[in-house]
């Protein structure tokens, strides 16, 4: 039987084939620090390597491995989300799978990155998965965009995010685990964290927190509401109408 509590994280996991335009349009990338420090501490180049990109979305990881000179091949379970792929990266080869069911031949990738994804997997399933494909030296990445935590602005939105949708309620753009479950111990994952920011327009940035699966779940009214008083919130802050976006990338990396 399926808990409460699984049927909303397949519900949220499944959110954003809605809203496949508006995640492209709005959310942020990755600093090219990123992989940088990908290669340094797994000791080989993202050039020529063979990467499955897992949980791709509309590509946003995808699209920095592609340009950095990886052979990248994109799993995406949403067709919504594979769509919008499509559209923006046509020459990039997509799957549809997810990662607790690789639909790739074992031994097959030098590299397995799941960008802003694995949490949405079962490690009992995701993990062994994981080893079965990668080739023998390969590597494992796991990252997230998260909020800078000292920035006051910040944890003053995530306040407003949770009293607006109840205590029950917790918005996940922070908080990912720098100890990931793993079922077969072999695992051992070094921790990075890469701080960066962007400047974009407001709306921009209410385009960005309201792709999140969050607001998506609780539909267009609810979120209308939100930004209603959200809108004015900021303005106090940013003025001239364009928001500094201030992020901690959590990079996870792991060569069994």
């Amino acid at each position: 039987m399926t808990s409460p509590g699984t049927s909303l994280h397949t519900t949220r996991a499944h959110s954003f084939n809605t809203a496949a335009a508006q995640y492209a349009a709005n959310r942020p990338s990755y600093p090219s620090a990123l992989l940088d420090t990908i290669e340094r501490t797994s000791g080989r180049p993202l050039t020529g390597a063979r990467v499955a990109d897992i949980g791709a979305g509309t590509g946003l990881g995808t699209a920095l491995l592609t340009a950095r000179g990886a052979e990248v091949i994109a799993v995406e379970p949403g067709t919504g989300m594979a769509a919008e792929f499509r559209r923006t990266l046509p020459d990039v080869p997509l799957v549809l799978g997810d990662g607790n069911a690789l639909p790739l031949a074992d031994g097959s990738v030098d590299f397995l990155t799941y960008a802003q994804s694995w949490h949405w997997t079962d490690p009992e399933r995701s993990v062994p998965e994981a080893l079965r494909v990668l080739r023998p030296g390969g590597a494992l990445a796991l990252w997230w965009n998260t909020d800078a935590p000292d920035v006051p602005w910040n944890a003053a939105q995530a306040d407003r995010i949770a009293r607006h949708y109840g205590a029950d309620h917790t918005f996940t753009k922070t908080g990912r685990p720098v100890h990931p479950a793993d079922p077969t111990g072999r695992l051992r994952f070094t921790h990075h964290q890469l701080r960066w920011s962007r400047r974009v327009p407001l709306d921009t940035h209410l385009g960005n927190i309201t792709s999140h699966s969050l607001f998506l779940v609780h539909g267009p009214e609810r979120t209308a509401a939100f930004l209603a008083e959200e809108r004015a919130h900021l303005l106090e802050h940013f003025p001239d109408g364009v928001v500094e976006e201030s992020y901690v990338v959590e990079l996870l990396l792991a060569s069994p």
